[in-house]
C-alpha cells in the first residue's frame, strides 16, 4: 500500500473504531508515516481474495481492543501461507538447460500465487492413463525406459541395495522374487525379505531387510512364472 492507500485504510478504521482517529495533525502525520512503514509491503486487496479492510473489520468483530499494523500483517502472512500450501510448481516453459531462466520463471510464479495475483496451480492427479501425456516427455521415458535416468539409477545403488538387486534381477531375465511373499521370513509382495536376529533367550532382538531374497522365495518366484507361462502358451497358440 502506498500512503494513499494507508489514509483510506485508516479512514475506514476511524469509522469502526473513533478511538483510532487522530485528530492533532501532528498526531495524524507520525501514525500515517508508522502504518506506512509497516505496510507498506502489504497489498489494500489482490484479485483473489485478500482485503485490508475485511482484515480490520474481522479484527473488530473478535477483540474490544484497538487495531494495531500487526493486526493487519498476521492474517496477510496467513493469506500467503494459505496460498503456497495450495501452490504445486507447474514446469516451467523455460528450456530446463537454462537454470537461471528456469528458476527465475518457477520464483516469479510463487511470487504471484503467494500476492495473490495468480491463483495457486492444483496438483495434477497420478492415473495410468497416457492421454495428454507431454509428447517431450514421452519420448524421454520412450529413450531411457524409466523416469530415473540410468545415471542416477546406478548412483542410488548403494543406498537401496535390494531394489537394485531386484531391477539386476529383471534385467538378466530372471523371475522376480519380490513377486510372491516369502514362506520363510513371510515378508509380503513387494517387500524384501527380512533377516532375523535372535537373542540369547530366543526372543527376536533386531529385523533388517535383505539385500537379496531368500532361494525358496526365488525357487517359488521361478514356479510362479513358469506356470504363468504354460497357462499363455494355448492362449497364444
Amino acid at each position: 500500500m502506498d500512503r494513499r492507500e494507508i489514509a483510506a485504510l485508516l479512514a475506514y478504521i476511524g469509522r469502526l473504531d473513533p478511538r483510532s482517529i487522530r485528530t492533532d495533525e501532528g498526531e495524524a502525520r507520525d501514525q500515517l508515516a508508522q502504518w506506512n512503514e509497516l505496510l507498506g509491503d502489504v497489498p489494500m486487496a489482490t484479485p483473489h481474495g485478500w482485503d485490508a479492510r475485511v482484515a480490520a473489520r474481522q479484527h473488530y468483530r473478535a477483540s474490544p481492543y484497538q487495531i494495531q499494523p500487526a493486526d493487519v500483517i498476521r492474517p496477510w502472512e496467513s493469506y500467503r501461507r494459505n496460498r503456497l500450501a495450495l501452490h504445486s510448481d507447474p514446469t516451467p516453459s523455460a528450456d530446463p538447460d537454462d537454470q537461471a531462466a528456469w528458476t527465475a520463471e518457477l520464483v516469479g510464479t510463487r511470487r504471484a500465487v503467494a500476492a495473490g495475483i495468480a491463483q495457486p496451480a492444483q496438483a495434477r492427479a497420478i492415473t495410468s492413463s497416457q492421454e495428454g501425456i507431454n509428447p517431450r516427455l514421452q519420448a524421454r521415458l520412450d529413450q531411457i525406459g524409466s523416469c530415473i535416468p540410468p545415471a542416477a539409477r546406478a548412483a542410488l545403488a548403494p543406498f537401496r541395495p535390494a531394489r537394485a538387486a531386484r531391477e539386476a534381477t529383471v534385467v538378466q531375465g530372471l523371475p522376480d522374487a519380490l513377486s510372491v511373499r516369502c514362506e520363510w521370513c513371510l515378508a509380503p509382495v513387494g517387500e524384501p525379505c527380512r533377516r532375523r536376529r535372535i537373542g540369547p533367550n530366543d526372543g527376536v532382538r533386531a529385523i533388517t531387510p535383505r539385500a537379496t531374497p531368500h532361494p525358496g522365495r526365488l525357487d517359488l518366484a521361478a514356479q510362479q512364472a513358469q506356470h504363468t507361462d504354460q497357462a499363455q502358451q494355448p492362449a497364444l497358440a
